[in-house]
Order: C-alpha cells, then structure tokens, then sequence
C-alpha cells in the first residue's frame, strides 16, 4: 500500500510519445520546473549553471559585433526615402558621405586624413610608433557662398563639392557613383580638400603671430612674441601678398594692400641686400600685380626696382651685395670687395619683368650684362661656377671650389628659368644650363651606402666631399621642369631620384625635418646613408623640396609626392607650430622632445614653402598654370620684346 501522496506534488502520466496527443490539462500546466531542477544531481546543476554563465558572458561580447553587423545589413538595404546617405564599402577606409546640413566633424575627417597615409613602409612604422603625424586644426567656419550652395542642395567642405540630391535607387547611375574607381576619385578629392584647408590653417595661424606681435616688421619672433628688423621694409607682409592671393585668403589680403598703400615706403636711409630686397620685395610685389591686376603693386615695384640700380655702378658691371635705397649708393660687403655667384646671377627674372612691365630696358640691360659677363669667365669646370665673384674685375674668385648649395645654387635654377622666360629663344642660357648639368653628373653625382640614394656632393680642389645642402633640394624641381619644356628626358629621372634623397633628409630625422646640410655615407658597411653635423642640425622652414614635390606632382601625377609634402606639413605643425601664433625655425631635428627653438620665422615659409605646398596639394592644372604664363607675358609684352630685338614670338 503505497502512502498517500504530498499535496504539493501532482502525479504526472506521459502517453503523448505513442498517441501524438498533447495533454493540455490544468495538472499538466502545473508540472513544477523546481521539482525538476531538484531532481537532478548536484554535479547535473553545477554544470549547468557554468554553461549559463559562460552564455551570458560571450553573448555580452558579442552584442556590438552582432549589432553593427545588423545595422550594416539594414543600411545595404534600398532606402527610397529622401533622407538616405550610401555607406562606405569598407568602414574607416573611405570617407563617410555627409548629410545634407551636417557637415563632418573634425575627429571624422581626421580618421579619414590618417587612412590616406602613404608612403615607404619604413617610414609609416616610424610614424606609427613615434606619433610623429600630427593632425590639421580643422577649421568649421562656413566658407563663403555655403549658403547658397546649400539652398542649391549641394553643400561645401573646403571646396569638396557634395551632390545631395544623389538618387539612392539600384540604377545603373547608382552604380557608377559606387564603383571603386568613383569612390578612389570621391575620396581623392575629400582628403585634397583636408590638405588644402590644412594650409590655409596654417597660414592663418603664421600670419595671426605676425599681425599680433610684428605687424609691418620684418620678421617674427614667435616665441618671444615680438620682431626682428632686416631692412624694416615688412617683409613677411610682402613676400606673402601673393601666397594669400592663391590661398583666397581675401580679409588677410585686404588688411595687407592697405598697409602696402598708406604705410609701405622705401624713402628710408637703410642698407639693404640686393639679392634679399629683389626676391621677396621686388619679386612678391611684381606676382602680387600679375595676380590681381592692381597697379598699386605695379608702382611699389618700380620703386624699389630704381632705388636698387644704384648696386650696378661698379667698374665691372658685377652688382654691389648692398644698397643704400634713400641715399642712392651702393658698397660690397664690409669684410670683402665680391659678391656671391647666387645672388648676382639670381636677380635676372624680376629685373627682366619689371623692364617688360615699365617699357623701361635699363633693369633688364643691367642684369643681362651680368649673365653674358659670367658666360664668358673662365674658372668654370664642366659649367660648373666658384661661389664668389670681384665687383672691381669681374673675375671668379675663391677658385676650385664648386657646390649647388649655398652662394652658388640658384645661378643654375636662373639660367633655366630664364631660357623659359624668354619663349625658349636664348640660347646662350640653355647652352649654360645643359653644360652645368653634365658637370654636375660628371663630378658631384654619387650614390649613398648602404640603400644607395643618389645625391650631389661638393668638390674642393679636386676633392668630392659628400656633403649636402638641403638648399640643393631646388635641383630635383628644376630637373623636372627642364624635361617638361623639351630637354633630356633622362633629367626627369634624376629629378625622380634627386627627389626620393630630399625626402628621405626628412624621413632620416626623428622630427621628420630635413636639417640644413646632412652628410652621405660612402663607405661599404654603412648602416645609415645619413649623418648630420652637431651644427647642422637645424631647419629653417625651407620651401626648397617643397617647390620641387610640387613640380615632380604636376609634371607626374604621382600621388606620392603629394603624401611626402603632407608628411612634411604634419611635421611643421607638429614641431614648428607656436601656440600663440607663428612658427619658429629649430636648432635641432633629431630631438623630438626637444627640437630647441630659434624663434625666428623666415618670411619665405609663407611666401615660399605654404604656397608651394598649397599648390602641391592643388589638382587644379589652371591654379598658377605652368603652361600659360609665359604665353600671357609673350602677349602682353611682344612690342617691348620685338623693340629691344630680343627674340620674337616662340608661339
């Protein structure tokens, strides 16, 4: 006889398995889940738990995972709604299309600016473990026109150009927006966009210093919050007229042509350096005319143009380094009676063009006298030239020693540029130029050890040093340029080569910035082709690679050059930058931490190096178009030229 049952238990008959029925009865319902759970053993229950926990633990895990890949399942689906934004193919790989009325955030771009990165592997990892990239101040102000571009339904990010009108549909049109080379190009044009602005925050944040703490000086002092006068003629604010002409930079123009027109005079009694006042005076005011049309700048360059003729007045023709522009006199340096091959052969272009300009030959008479009196000279090797000439004789002196750096570099750029300017009919320069690039090949060309990097040297009475000015960095552009306009193509490949040594002045360093002069190893055995000089070690702001990235990118279309120009523009920001405005020149590139700060930038970072990397980051073949600017001066000019019986139309 069995006892009777407990009345918190039911019993339970199970004959559903035979029959396929399903007992549905209220004792059925009340089958106790605990009474289950107490029948099994502990072991059973301990087992369970554990594999509860472990559930939970990974599903915990695995919700952003699964719930992104959802939400990327919904977005691939055909939205008809107007409203709808296409995805990137590939998240933080290409850059997110932005709303209509929402404009990318900073930390957005950014992620796509790094995913642009390139360049040799060697120097990514370098970057990666350093930190040594430094991110652009990205600036959200609405830029002009915004709003009417979006009433347009297309808005504008610096210049990137975003159809929101775009239909969504699975159209053979939405197929070609979508096609990999659409999105390259799309992506192309946003981070070109990003770069460009990079620049002009940059410039903004250069000129704030000098309008703060220099405004009408010569130079800034960034760090000591003050200037330095040279000629006390602003020159920062002159050499960048044009820089921000190019950039649109319109208020900062404006703000500069008033100084320029109410406070701008050279009536002063000051000493000042021929070559130095025709390249950033006379040249930044001559671009400054030819850029805007405004004969405010036309004028101030006949001025000063006449008040430095008085350098011409020696027995040799061969200008004084100084003049005196408020009393009309000229002198050589006080230590000697020379003057430096550069800068005497360096002053022709401007000279030239305000000749043309004026219909006034004596500037140009002046310097070409200069040109024909050095094409004549002995003490040339393989048209190679010494670096210092006697304004009393007219000779060559300091013989036997022979470099494309300091005191010499530019006669070579010149005689080019010259050959261009004049429609390619003067021969005499072109003879030059070819004669001295073989010279260079023939006897400063060497390659580095261990990985080989060619780069030009130096000779001294027969003796090849391996030392390098990072001055020497013009020859790859002015390489690049002598190919574009006909001559030897195997000078655009040296420039190729001339060009990856330049930057690797940069890469070699742990700031990611070229010093001024670097040394090549030679020997077998060399662990590092580089070594720079304990008194070598700074770097200036020089726009020397830049000019010629930005030549080698136009001339190639090599994206790489626009990535190394980048590098070196992160770099700036990174170890140049001053937080109250400006940058600074530094004393040390090879220490990060502390690279020792000059305090001092040079006017040529804005007239110079910003704007050649603006236009290096430019696809814009028409912005400053080296194809039609001398056709321009050959219309503009051909009855002075025919006048002067100089050369007739090459056109």
């Amino acid at each position: 006889m069995h006892p009777p049952s407990h009345r918190d238990y039911v019993s339970v008959s199970l004959s559903g398995q035979e029959t396929g029925s399903y007992n549905n009865s209220k004792q059925w319902r009340r089958q106790s889940c605990w009474r289950k759970w107490k029948q099994l053993s502990r072991l059973q229950r301990s087992v369970i738990l554990l594999i509860l926990i472990l559930v939970f633990i990974f599903g915990m895990a695995s919700y952003p995972t699964i719930t992104e890949h959802l939400r990327s399942l919904t977005d691939g689906v055909p939205d008809t709604g107007s409203d709808h934004v296409l995805k990137p193919l590939i998240p933080h790989v290409l850059p997110e299309p932005v709303k209509q009325g929402h404009p990318a955030l900073p930390e957005q771009l950014s992620q796509r600016k790094l995913s642009n990165k390139r360049g040799p592997p060697v120097l990514q990892n370098r970057l990666q473990k350093k930190g040594n990239a430094s991110d652009a101040i990205v600036d959200e102000t609405p830029v002009d026109g915004e709003k009417e571009r979006k009433e347009e339904g297309v808005i504008s990010w610096r210049g990137a150009m975003i159809d929101t009108e775009q239909g969504t549909e699975g159209t053979k049109d939405q197929e070609k927006v979508d096609s990999p080379s659409n999105l390259d190009a799309k992506f192309s044009k946003e981070s070109g966009a990003i770069r460009l602005e990079a620049v002009r925050e940059a410039f903004r944040h250069a000129w704030k210093g000098y309008k703060d703490f220099s405004w009408g000086h010569d130079e800034l002092r960034p760090i000591s919050k003050s200037y330095s006068e040279w000629f006390g003629l602003g020159l920062t604010l002159i050499d960048a007229l044009d820089t921000m002409w190019i950039l649109g930079l319109k208020d900062e123009f404006e703000e500069a042509k008033i100084w320029v027109a109410t406070e701008l005079t050279f009536s002063k009694n000051v000493d000042v350096n021929l070559f130095e006042s025709t390249i950033r005076i006379l040249g930044g005011l001559l671009s400054t005319y030819h850029l805007t049309g405004d004969t405010l700048f036309l004028d101030k360059a006949k001025d000063i143009g006449s008040r430095l003729m008085p350098a011409f007045n020696t027995p040799s023709k061969i200008p004084y380094s100084d003049v005196n522009i408020g009393k009309g006199t000229a002198h050589p340096p006080r230590w000697t009676s020379d003057s430096t091959v550069a800068e005497v052969t360096s002053i022709q272009l401007e000279f030239r063009e305000l000749s043309h300009l004026t219909q006034d030959p004596q500037y140009e008479t002046a310097v070409a006298e200069v040109m024909n009196q050095v094409h004549k000279l002995d003490g040339k090797l393989d048209g190679l030239v010494p670096m210092f000439i006697n304004t009393n004789n007219g000779q060559f002196t300091h013989q036997g020693i022979y470099t494309l750096g300091a005191r010499a570099d530019s006669y070579y750029e010149y005689l080019l540029k010259q050959w261009i300017q004049g429609g390619k009919k003067e021969t005499q320069l072109l003879e030059d130029y070819l004669q001295a690039i073989e010279g260079v090949k023939k006897n400063l060309l060497q390659k580095s050890s261990p990985n080989g990097l060619t780069f030009v040297g130096e000779l001294s009475h027969g003796q090849f040093s391996p030392k390098m000015d990072h001055l020497v960095c013009f020859l790859p552009g002015t390489l690049a340029l002598g190919a574009h306009n006909g001559l030897p193509a195997d000078h655009m490949d040296l420039a190729k080569q001339l060009m990856e040594t330049c930057y690797q002045m940069y890469v070699h360093m742990e700031t990611g910035l070229s010093p001024e002069i670097v040394h090549f190893n030679l020997h077998q055995g060399s662990t590092r082709d580089i070594e720079v000089k304990l008194a070598d070690r700074h770097n200036l702001l020089r726009p020397e690679a830049v000019e010629s990235l930005f030549y080698l990118y136009r001339f190639t279309k090599d994206n790489k050059y626009q990535d190394w120009g980048w590098e070196i523009l992160q770099n700036f920001n990174k170890y140049t930058k001053v937080s109250s405005g400006g940058y600074t020149s530094i004393n040390n590139v090879r220490d990060p931490e502390y690279p020792s700060p000059r305090d001092k930038m040079e006017s040529f970072f804005l007239g110079e190096t910003l704007k050649y990397l603006y236009l290096l980051f430019s696809d814009d073949p028409n912005l400053i178009s080296l194809e039609q600017y001398w056709r321009w001066v050959w219309q503009h000019h051909q009855e002075h030229w025919q006048h002067l019986g100089l050369f007739k139309n090459p056109w």
